[in-house]
Formats: structure tokens, sequence, C-alpha cells
């Protein structure tokens, strides 16, 4: 077990050297955005479903909840449960948006490698500059990877938030 691990690790390093430093910039990205999507998830499957409950026992408990000032408590129950269900989604969405412009910004820096190698060498070591190359479209790839995992999980929480707060909404309309 040890073992493999440490093996992993090992060619994690190893995919970091092949793309440069910019590739630990986006696997800090990368580490952030999956706590929040672990969060997400865990909010949606087990804290919001006791809160729905929690506020639906509330409100079925009033009195009066047909008049204007039950319509706006009504509203404010929904608008804070709104809140909570869209909670961080701001910044996931950043999270998102700024992974593949880090690979950008990572095949800037490796071809910047390139160019002084041609400087140094010319353009006669084509080896140097395909290693140059390929080290400098490594983060590009990373950084759409990282992207793309994050883009589901943000449209599906945009999506589940939407849903929930209608469901309640729903829900107290017609109890």
């Amino acid at each position: 077990m040890f073992y493999q691990l440490k093996e992993a690790w090992f060619k994690i390093l190893g995919f970091i050297d092949m793309g440069g430093p910019v590739l630990w910039a986006i696997m800090a990205v990368l580490f952030f955005m999956w706590l929040m999507i672990v969060e997400r998830l865990w909010f949606y499957s087990f804290v919001f479903p006791k809160q729905k409950k929690r506020i639906l026992s509330i409100w079925h408990d009033r009195a009066d909840t047909n008049s204007w000032y039950a319509k706006r408590i009504r509203e404010q129950m929904v608008s804070e449960a709104n809140i909570g269900l869209r909670a961080g989604l701001g910044v996931l969405d950043s999270l998102v948006a700024i992974s593949p412009l880090l690979g950008l910004f990572g095949t800037v820096y490796g071809m910047l490698n390139v160019f002084d190698i041609m400087a140094i060498e010319g353009t006669s070591n084509a080896r140097a500059m395909a290693g140059g190359v390929a080290k400098a479209t490594v983060p590009t790839m990373a950084g759409m990877i990282a992207a793309l995992s994050g883009i589901f999980f943000t449209t599906f929480f945009k999506q589940k938030a939407t849903t929930e707060t209608e469901h309640l909404e729903d829900s107290m309309h017609h109890h």
C-alpha cells in the first residue's frame, strides 16, 4: 500500500516536472475546486434535506400562511434556503475559469524556454526544441482537464439549487 502511494506520488512529481512549475498552481486550484465540490455534494445530500424538513415544519406549524405578512416570511425562508444552496458556486465558477488560463500561462512559460533553446543552440537541435514544446503543451492539457472536471459539477449544482428552491417553494404553497 505504502509503496503504491509512494510510486503514485513520484509519477505525479514526474508529470509536474514534465510540465513545469505552473502545474503546481493548477494542482492547487484543482485541489481547492474538488474540496468545494465535495463540500457541496455533502451539503446537497445531507445538510439541505434536514434544513428543508425544518423549514417546512416551521412553515406548516404556522397558523397564518395566507396573509401578506405570511407570504413575506415564506419568501424570506425560501430566499435564505436559496442562498445556502448557491453558497460557494461563484468561487467554484472562478476556479473553473482560471484553470485553462493557468494552463495557457504555462504554455507561454514553456515556449519561452523553447525560444531560449533556439537562441542558444539555433534551430538545429530539434530534440531539445521538441522537449520544450512538449513541456509547453502539458500545462494547457492539465488546465483544460481541471476545468472540464469542474464544469460538470458547477452546472449540476446550479441546476440542483434552482430545482430545490422551486420544490421548497411549491411545498410551502400546497400545504
